[in-house]
Formats: C-alpha cells, sequence, structure tokens
C-alpha cells in the first residue's frame, strides 16, 4: 500500500490535524518532520517534535518561537502559501518522496488550492501523496498503476489530461469536462491501472 512507503520528509500542513490512523502514523513515524508555520502549535501539543518550520511565522506564539527558534526556517514572500514554501525547503534540501498530512479541512479554498498543487510538485520532479483522514491524493501522468482491493472506492480529477481508459475499475473512464465526473468509482481488482495522455490527480479510499 502506498502509505506504507518510505518518505523522505513528511510536511504537516496548517489545516486539520490528522486524526485517523493511517496519517498520525504517517507523522509519528516519520524521520524528519516539517512543519508548515502555524501546524507546530498541534504538532508540539502532541508531543511532536519538527526538524524545520517553514514560514512568514507570524501565526507562532512566541513561547514556541523562542523554544524552536533554531530550526525556523523565515519566507517573507506572499506569492506561494506555507505548504509550497515548505515543499520547496525541502526540495533544495534534496528531498523528494514527500508526505504531506493536515492539507484539508478548514477553509475549503486553502483545501481545493492544496490538492491541485499536487501536480506543480510532480512537474518539477518531486513524488508527493497528500494523506487525509479517509484516503489519499496522488498527482498522476500517462500511465499509473496502483494496488488496491475489491470495493475500494477512488474518483479521478483531470487537469486537462484526454484519452482516458483504466483497468480494474467498475465504471469506465472518458474524458472529463468537469471536476465531478470521474469521482465515485470503485476497484474490482488488486491492482487498478489508469492511461491518459496529461495530468491528472487520484483520490483512494482507505480500505483496510
Amino acid at each position: 500500500m502506498i502509505h506504507n512507503l518510505n518518505f523522505d520528509a513528511v510536511v504537516l500542513a496548517n489545516g486539520d490535524f490528522p486524526t485517523a490512523s493511517i496519517p498520525l502514523n504517517i507523522l509519528k513515524g516519520a524521520s524528519y518532520i516539517a512543519c508548515c508555520d502555524g501546524a507546530v502549535i498541534p504538532l508540539d501539543k502532541c508531543g511532536l517534535t519538527p526538524n524545520v518550520i517553514v514560514g512568514d511565522c507570524d501565526s507562532i506564539p512566541a513561547s514556541l518561537k523562542s523554544k524552536y527558534s533554531a530550526i525556523l526556517h523565515r519566507v517573507e514572500e506572499q506569492e506561494t502559501n506555507d505548504l509550497t514554501k515548505t515543499i520547496t525547503y525541502l526540495q533544495s534540501t534534496g528531498k523528494k518522496r514527500i508526505a504531506i498530512v493536515g492539507a484539508t479541512g478548514k477553509r475549503e479554498d486553502h483545501t481545493l488550492g492544496n490538492i491541485s498543487l499536487l501536480t506543480e510538485y510532480m512537474q518539477s520532479g518531486l513524488q508527493v501523496v497528500m494523506f487525509t483522514d479517509y484516503g489519499y491524493f496522488a498527482a498522476c501522468s500517462g500511465t499509473a498503476e496502483f494496488k488496491s482491493k475489491p470495493g475500494q472506492q477512488i474518483s479521478v480529477f483531470s487537469f486537462g489530461a484526454k484519452n482516458f481508459r483504466a483497468e480494474g475499475l467498475v465504471y469506465p473512464l472518458h474524458d472529463f469536462t468537469s471536476l465531478w465526473q470521474g469521482t465515485l468509482n470503485e476497484c474490482n481488482s488488486e491492482t487498478f491501472t489508469i492511461h491518459a495522455d496529461g495530468n491528472y490527480i487520484l483520490f483512494v479510499n482507505y480500505f483496510e
């Protein structure tokens, strides 16, 4: 399963702190934790220590700024969000396989923005997977194969891709003109494969 992969780093974004076992275990088992600015507050409360905190640091209380002063990486520019600032920092240190947790919830506009950024991270040469309390998002291009279980729920979101087809899914794929059209599909085998010309984002529901 993709959540058992070894990641170079885990990013904790400042959405809802994870509560499900899979994202929590990914966070707790991380060899390197990068916090997006104020996400250090719930991380510190749960007894975990970050390796770096990235952002303008305006939302971090003075006590935590003092506690973690040695690992604060301030980025003042406002052209990108804290998640992208953190991913960019990790890439600059040579980390390419990155898990993101805590990037959904709270403001829905931030959630949509964070998910859509996965295609940009993929295009920059990174392997980034976003884990929520319900499943994971992964950006893909061309042909992608995933392990699955019969009955596992998936959704496909096209970002300009064409010529969709798939094996291992209950419902056939076609070229989508709206984001909702590729949702609510289902696996019917131990693996599924998606083919397309271009970029798309896949959501796979946890199925233990």
